[in-house]
């Protein structure tokens, strides 16, 4: 497998390790980078963007970062609290009335942020259609009953947290949510990072596969039979429902919706590059970034069934728990997406990472091929 792209010598072995993903045919593509005090120091691709295997992926190529996206829309909420326009303990029914109904009237932006509002999850049926349209499913949510009390636990919000935090953001700013957050974080940054792609860039895109034949760690497995066992489960509703959830990745209507938990597309370079700017300064303040930042949450999580570590729009990193800890410094944070894709900062290190893949793995949290390339850049920074 040829690897392009450019690494600084002291990080010889980070190319090493990435080229190991694609010894045993299971890689079909891929991208790494990684900067260090805002200096690229690996900027590398590899593989197949397509399914045929006859499209190389390119510098350029972009790929579904799934998760990673919610970070980008927690940094322009938490712009529009710097400014002033929202607030992270007011009720969130202040700026979205509807909000208030089914016992939601005290809920906080600040616990939407850190998945302890209690909706990770719609009761109601919805048709496979629902996903696409933005005013229905956030009037779903406006009509739903906290699964919890809010602030007394906490659950993934999968796909939800896209339509609570994307209507606020969409109330305040006056623009859609995807070209706000577009707007507000990669811009200033000049990242190519996409929430709403046009067609013009659909070329550009890796085409997603599941990895074969492997299932996982104990988490994912737990995961899997949570969703099959019992189809009216508040985790099997949070993946499932609408039905589209899992199965639109490569559909051109997906690429172009805006949905702000789960649908940016970029690529390795411009995780990284979102992460520098959050540690150079470039995209909030150093008050709001430590408190974007800190832990606000920790345990089992009602909806993955495992152990997460929550603080605004961001994981925090659990050192001791071998699923869920980003491979270098506890101070690091960020956020993993579905599949593999990763973006994290330590900023013990000034190191800013990225890392994606359109060969997607079953893990719930952290992938072990980022673990070990951020373990590897770990011991080359040392």
């Amino acid at each position: 497998m040829q690897i392009q792209g450019y690494f600084d010598l002291r990080f010889e072995a980070v190319r090493e390790a990435f080229a190991g993903l694609f010894a045993e045919g299971r890689q079909r593509g891929a991208a790494v980078c990684v900067q260090v005090g805002g200096e690229t120091v690996v900027d590398l691709w590899a593989g197949m963007a397509d399914n045929d295997e006859q499209q190389p992926w390119h510098a350029d190529t972009l790929v579904n970062l799934f998760s990673c996206t919610k970070t980008f829309a927690a940094v322009a909420a938490l712009q529009l609290v710097e400014a002033g326009k929202l607030e992270l303990d007011a009720p969130v029914a202040r700026v979205w009335p509807e909000f208030a109904a089914n016992g939601k009237g005290g809920i906080t932006l600040r616990q939407l942020l850190s998945h302890q509002a209690g909706l990770p999850a719609i009761r109601t049926a919805l048709p496979p259609e629902a996903l696409y349209d933005w005013d229905r499913m956030t009037a779903a949510l406006a009509a739903e009953a906290p699964w919890w009390t809010p602030g007394e636990a906490h659950g993934y919000a999968a796909i939800t947290y896209g339509w609570l935090v994307g209507e606020l953001i969409r109330r305040v700013d006056g623009r859609e949510p995807g070209a706000a957050i577009v707007e507000r974080t990669a811009r200033p940054l000049g990242l190519d990072f996409h929430l709403g792609l046009a067609d013009s860039e659909f070329e550009r895109v890796g085409y997603l596969t599941r990895m074969k034949n492997n299932f996982g760690d104990d988490a994912a497995r737990r995961l899997f039979q949570a969703m099959t066992g019992d189809p009216r489960s508040m985790t099997a509703l949070a993946f499932g429902n609408p039905p589209s959830i899992l199965s639109s990745g490569n559909k051109p209507e997906w690429r172009r919706m805006a949905q702000p938990a789960a649908n940016g597309h970029g690529n390795a370079r411009s995780l990284a590059g979102f992460y520098n700017g959050l540690l150079q300064g470039r995209l909030l303040d150093d008050a709001l970034l430590d408190e974007m930042t800190r832990e606000h949450c920790i345990g089992v999580d009602r909806t993955l069934l495992t152990s997460t570590r929550f603080a605004l729009g961001c994981w925090r990193d659990q050192p001791d728990v071998a699923n869920a800890t980003f491979g270098m410094g506890p101070l690091t944070f960020g956020h993993p997406g579905a599949g593999g894709c990763i973006g994290f900062a330590d900023p013990e290190r000034e190191v800013a990472f990225g890392f994606v893949t359109n060969t997607l793995g079953p893990y719930v949290l952290m992938d072990p091929r980022a673990q070990l390339l951020a373990r590897t850049v770990a011991r080359c920074v040392g």
